[in-house]
């Protein structure tokens, strides 16, 4: 399927020498023709960068919005007044070349930290934003990201398309990450926030590449629908229907961020089941692709299975080891607490491209999700030399 935005929303994505590269656009915007509810979830770091300060207030003026403006190269965070005063002279330049207010954009940044924004190429930048390509905007957030992600459910009625950027500075609460989701569906802007808030926390805050998390990490939904008649309702079908698709781009987006892992060279998927409470099951699930010798381990297809017991340990809750089982790739490791005579098996399972440890707690019916990458030589090189 080719990507697409939804009705009335388009994009683009250009040059505007940011970068040193010419061929990786670095300047974008996305547009909604319409008045667009907006959702968005932002991370908690200490230091949030000028832009996320700006679209906090944006969000608690319960206003629609018609524009997300983004920048790559320069996160603009820990910039102070000087960057602030920058995010708001790009709203307000954005603004202008929508004919709209300053109070209906959205600007977020990602890149180096602590450089003030090229404002006199972020102006003639804006200036050359039209209608795009909708790949062109997804290639204009990435900063160490090897490929673009999106994601698009179409139905009857509606479509809801996203794109994320994200390869480093990943965990809990998200990090270096962005996320825009467009929608055509009629739904109120405190229903949509409440539904972004539960979904993030199943996909993209249980994604996690290096134990970071950044000063610019956003997640924004824009919805333009204005059928009232047609209007996404708690409680009903549609609603439950709408939430399904939401979670499957959503879900789609941090899997990709989690495959896009600097310098990985495998995906881990971890399945927690019979948890007593979901909260527990995604804190284990969590716990192992976040753990640095999990992931060394992946990375050298070694399939130590006391390292996953470890992870699942450092979660702090009370759990019974005779209840226990591991599988990696299907290959079963533990059960109910006896290790499993299956390293051969093991060992070819752990050389497949994603690997899926599956674990069963024994103690209930809940389930839980996380997702990561392997650890590589390759991530320290990136992180090295990123600044320079």
């Amino acid at each position: 399927m080719t990507f697409s935005w939804p009705k009335n929303f388009y994009s683009d994505g250009i040059h505007g020498q940011l970068r040193r590269n010419p061929t990786k656009p670095d300047l974008g915007w996305l547009v909604s023709t319409k008045p667009a509810r907006v959702a968005g979830v932002f991370t908690r770091n200490t230091f949030p960068a000028a832009p996320v300060q700006i679209d906090q207030q944006v969000l608690r003026s319960n206003q629609p919005v018609h524009a997300i403006f983004v920048n790559s190269a320069n996160a603009n965070a820990f910039t102070g007044a000087t960057g602030l005063a920058n995010a708001y002279e790009t709203q307000k330049l954005v603004a202008n070349k929508l004919h709209t207010t300053p109070a209906e954009v959205l600007v977020v940044s990602t890149g180096i930290i602590g450089e003030q924004l090229p404002m006199e190429k972020i102006r003639r930048g804006i200036e050359r934003l039209q209608a795009s390509a909708p790949l062109n905007l997804a290639k204009a957030m990435l900063t160490t990201d090897t490929t673009t992600k999106t994601a698009q459910v179409t139905q009857a009625d509606y479509q809801i398309s996203g794109v994320a950027k994200g390869s480093g500075m990943i965990h809990p609460n998200m990090g270096t990450m962005l996320g825009f989701i467009a929608t055509d569906v009629t739904i109120k802007q405190g229903l949509l926030q409440q539904l972004l808030r539960e979904l993030v926390d199943v996909t993209f805050n249980q994604i996690t590449i290096d134990g970071d998390t950044s000063t610019n990490d956003t997640v924004l939904v824009l919805a333009n629908g204005d059928d009232w008649q047609a209007e996404i309702k708690a409680g009903t079908a549609k609603y439950e229907a709408f939430k399904a698709d939401l979670h499957q781009v959503l879900k789609t987006l941090a899997i990709a961020i989690a495959s896009d892992g600097e310098g990985a060279t495998r995906l881990i998927d971890v399945h927690v089941m019979g948890a007593r409470h979901s909260a527990s099951a995604q804190r284990v699930a969590k716990s192992i692709v976040g753990s640095n010798l999990v992931k060394t381990a992946v990375f050298g297809a070694d399939p130590n299975w006391g390292r996953i017991i470890d992870a699942i340990g450092n979660v702090g809750e009370v759990f019974e080891a005779d209840q226990l089982s591991i599988a990696i790739n299907q290959v079963p490791i533990i059960v109910a607490g006896n290790a499993v005579a299956n390293e051969g098996a093991a060992t070819q399972a752990m050389q497949q491209d994603t690997i899926v440890i599956t674990v069963d707690l024994g103690l209930g019916t809940e389930q839980g999700q996380a997702w990561g990458s392997d650890l590589t030589y390759e991530y320290v090189h990136i992180n090295a030399a990123y600044h320079t």
